[in-house]
């Protein structure tokens, strides 16, 4: 791409190393969810908000459209190698959340990189999680106090993993990671 792009190859390679971490962590949350399901399923949403990290992290280093998708589609086909079933779960994992972050941040229409607007962006995606899988979890089995932990474990989980993710993100920036991929 030529320098002038907004893409560049130093941004598209960017996002594959932060598609590669964090999709091995994905995996890794992937493997562990059916045991937290089955042992302790009020913490499920605490496993599922893992899936912010790509965006965040991105996002944070990188200021600039499309980093969050990018990434998060990237890291969502390390871990399909992991799990090849799971693609789809995967990719449409990415799409909504990766989406749901672009949509946030294009809001500020880029310009605008808070961190405050990180966790509204987590907020927003665990009421998106949290409602279609609260429907099909069948929250009845559950006495009323774990079905409050299981919902708000849906919010608690994307905001806990955002914290992380931007700590990472300027941890990163701090050290001159992606320098070299950023807008001047």
């Amino acid at each position: 791409m030529s320098t002038g792009s907004r893409l560049s190859t130093s941004v598209l390679l960017t996002c594959a190393a932060i598609g590669v971490a964090t999709g091995v962590v994905s995996a890794g949350a992937g493997a562990v969810s059916g045991v937290v399901s089955a042992a302790v399923p009020v913490l499920y949403g605490l496993v599922l908000g893992v899936h912010v990290l790509p965006g965040v992290i991105a996002q944070v280093l990188l200021r600039m459209p499309w980093v969050a998708l990018i990434s998060h589609l990237l890291a969502a086909l390390v871990a399909s190698a992991f799990v090849p079933p799971w693609i789809g779960r995967y990719i449409g994992t990415a799409i909504l959340i990766g989406g749901l972050q672009e949509l946030i941040a294009a809001t500020g229409r880029y310009r605008r990189w808070e961190t405050w607007r990180y966790f509204v962006s987590a907020v927003i995606v665990g009421v998106v999680l949290a409602v279609p899988i609260a429907l099909v979890a069948d929250l009845g089995r559950f006495e009323p106090w774990a079905q409050v932990v299981y919902i708000a474990m849906f919010i608690v989980g994307p905001v806990a993993w955002t914290a992380a993710a931007v700590a990472i993100g300027e941890a990163l920036r701090r050290t001159g990671v992606g320098r070299t991929a950023r807008r001047r």
